[in-house]
């Protein structure tokens, strides 16, 4: 063989290699590209199933948002609707002692006015303990009634309905209460009617 058939030959195989090689890159099933910012290459399908899931998680954080909020709202009223049944309960509870009160008044006057002997009396002594049993009754609904003879006036437990001249007493010192005061849980119900020193 010719130096000239060896080259022809070798430009053959060559050129039946590069045409092999041409066919083999045209036959790519799926053309490659370049996710920004990733550097990674991905298909087309690849990409479109990463912009799904992205749509899907922001839907999600979405629902998840509004369900925080809704939780958050909903704890909100039912605190609020507890508060304002606590204080409906204390109004309606202040409203009965205000009516239990007079019924007090009037226990503490009659008895304070038996004598000594009449107090002996079985009758006397039933509606005595019925009277113990109303205050501790009242009493373990946080009714207290309010110190006030003796006691600096104080216009937020006693209302001064009278004035005296008496140089025995210090100055504005309560010396007779007219009608007992009550609070209840620490708050004022009814405030005790007195007569302050001046």
């Amino acid at each position: 063989m010719s130096k000239k058939e060896k080259k022809e030959k070798e430009l053959e195989t060559e050129q039946t290699s590069k045409s092999e090689d041409t066919q083999k890159a045209g036959s790519a099933p799926e053309e490659k590209t370049e996710v920004p910012g990733d550097g990674k290459p991905v298909t087309e399908q690849e990409a479109a199933e990463s912009t799904k899931a992205a749509a899907a998680q922001a839907q999600i954080d979405d629902l998840n948002d509004r369900l925080r909020r809704s939780l958050a709202e909903f704890d909100n009223y039912r605190k609020r609707t507890d508060a304002e049944k606590a204080a409906r309960f204390d109004m309606g509870k202040r409203n009965v002692i205000e009516q239990i009160l007079p019924v007090v008044d009037n226990f503490e006057r009659g008895l304070a006015t038996l004598s000594e002997e009449q107090k002996e009396d079985p009758f006397v002594d039933g509606m005595d303990k019925t009277y113990r049993h109303l205050m501790s009754a009242l009493e373990g609904l946080g009714v207290k009634p309010i110190e006030a003879v003796g006691q600096p006036f104080n216009p937020d437990f006693h209302n001064a309905v009278m004035h005296v001249e008496d140089e025995e007493q210090p100055a504005n010192t309560v010396v007779e209460e007219f009608q007992k005061g009550y609070t209840m849980n620490g708050t004022v119900v009814r405030y005790s009617m007195v007569k302050v020193a001046n």
